[in-house]
């Protein structure tokens, strides 16, 4: 039983069969695949309050010193953003701040804001003012709280980590597998294009990185919402010693992942942290959102790639590189797919909110440069 899973009332069953098939599974019994894609975002940490305390996570900062970004920080951002060519807007920030953030809080209700979400719908909206599609991962989320700001988001996401109790989780508050699961739940009630995954190194063994995967693709399997899955590694920091996982271990877990996974989900490695060149025959199909002027805030001691990086990656592998929109093309309604789409379009027309829809649609130029990515225009280079 998946811990957690009674309390959200999450109805996931996973046959020990199909964990031991998946178990068996090694890089040999996947395919490459036939291209690689990636994302190019402008990275904004709204806030770097959290709840938790994961013993990996150098993201979160304690109270009194947490920060807080103002809708002006965040649009000189987002300009610098557009300026540069990217088309999402990555907003990360830790799960809902809990009582001790007394300043964020305080702040929130200074700017007119009762919670972290009110906050982001503005900035969301801002996002797309400046011609960037809004890619929200704002931690676990109740129904309420993600309908809040579903419309103004081209897509959505929350890594699930695991299924599994660990000890990295530690703190007064742990997070809770069953909670994850639910949000992912939601996202597929909500008509979500998401974005989930798992960290690998947690201190989870090889049966808690097949039940993840599998509890996954039960979801999709349910609503069709699931776009991506990542597949990372945690990797040494300041509050992390216990280790990264080895080259094997990363090939051998993201075979499991495009095993487990329907063809139509993309198996994404983050190539900063990752040796994706190592990987690229196994199965990953994309490399995740990269920026050309923001640092990875939740890994800052980890430089993004240049784009000649990513490129070198995908000649390895011999296959192209292509740039893709933070919402994949089969979410699109028809009359905004290309020419050449020749995947599965996802169950259902109501993916996109039409302020999404029309952002994507609109004759100026942030319209015309998303329409450019999907036609698969030349990617420019790096300065």
């Amino acid at each position: 039983m998946i811990p957690g899973a009674d309390e959200y009332d999450i109805d996931v069953q996973i046959a020990d069969a199909d964990v031991a098939s998946l178990l068996d599974v090694g890089p040999d019994d996947v395919d490459p695949a036939g291209e690689l894609s990636f994302a190019r975002n402008v990275f904004v940490p709204l806030t770097t309050a959290c709840r938790y305390t994961c013993t990996y996570c150098t993201y979160f900062d304690p109270p009194g010193e947490a920060t807080l970004m103002s809708t002006d920080e965040v649009r000189e951002t987002l300009r610098m953003g557009a300026d540069a060519g990217c088309t999402e807007a990555l907003f990360t920030f830790g799960d809902d701040p809990d009582d001790r953030y007394e300043r964020i809080h305080a702040q929130l209700d200074e700017w007119g804001h009762d919670s972290i979400h009110e906050h982001l719908r503005a900035v969301c909206e801002i996002a797309l003012e400046e011609g960037l599609l809004p890619h929200s991962n704002p931690g676990d989320q109740t129904r309420e709280q993600m309908a809040t700001v579903a419309d103004v988001n081209a897509s959505m996401g929350v890594m699930l980590e695991t299924t599994a109790d660990v000890d990295a989780h530690a703190g007064p508050r742990r997070k809770n597998p069953g909670q994850r699961l639910n949000t992912i739940k939601n996202a597929g009630e909500l008509s979500v294009p998401f974005t989930t995954g798992i960290l690998v190194g947690l201190g989870e063994d090889w049966r808690d990185r097949a039940e993840s995967l599998l509890a996954i693709q039960h979801m999709h399997e349910r609503y069709g919402h699931v776009q991506e899955v990542i597949v990372q590694p945690v990797v040494e920091n300041e509050r992390w010693s216990g280790g990264t996982p080895d080259r094997d271990t990363m090939r051998r877990v993201v075979a499991m992942a495009r095993a487990a996974l329907s063809e139509e989900i993309s198996v994404q490695v983050p190539p900063n942290l990752a040796p994706a060149r190592e990987l690229v025959d196994c199965g990953i199909d994309d490399l995740g959102g990269v920026s050309p002027i923001t640092d990875d805030y939740i890994n800052p001691d980890y430089e993004w790639p240049a784009l000649r990086e990513l490129e070198a990656v995908a000649d390895h592998g011999d296959v192209p590189l292509r740039e893709r929109l933070p919402v994949y093309e089969r979410f699109l309604p028809e009359e905004l797919r290309t020419d050449d789409f020749t995947g599965e379009p996802a169950p259902g027309d109501d993916w996109l909110s039409p302020t999404i829809r029309d952002a994507i649609a609109a004759q100026n130029d942030a319209g015309r440069r998303y329409r450019g990515v999907l036609d698969g225009a030349p990617v420019p280079a790096d300065d």
